[in-house]
């Protein structure tokens, strides 16, 4: 069974499928695009919200914070001398 497409057959068939990837992928970008303005809004919304809570709520942390990295700086300065020291025991007290 053999089937005799013309050569207008091929093209029409070749355009036509041209045409249909076109319209599925037209299709699925704006499908796409709807998603990400949604994504976008959300986010929007997101960042007002942080900006708001950040403004209300943490600007007032800012001392506190300030008060307690002071130390921790200085810990994180003395602890490489710290560890030193322990290693240097150790290999004393294991003969090492």
């Amino acid at each position: 069974m053999t089937f005799a497409i013309s050569r207008f057959e091929l093209i029409a068939i070749s355009y036509l499928e041209a045409a249909l990837l076109v319209v599925i992928l037209s299709i699925g970008l704006n499908q796409v695009r709807r998603r990400l303005i949604i994504i976008s809004n959300g986010l929007g919304e997101l960042g007002g919200m942080l900006a708001t809570v950040e403004s209300q709520h943490l600007r007032g942390l800012d001392k506190w914070v300030a008060d307690i990295n002071g130390p921790l700086q200085v810990i994180a300065g003395v602890l490489p001398g710290i560890a030193a020291k322990a290693a240097l025991v150790v290999r004393k007290a294991t003969g090492g």
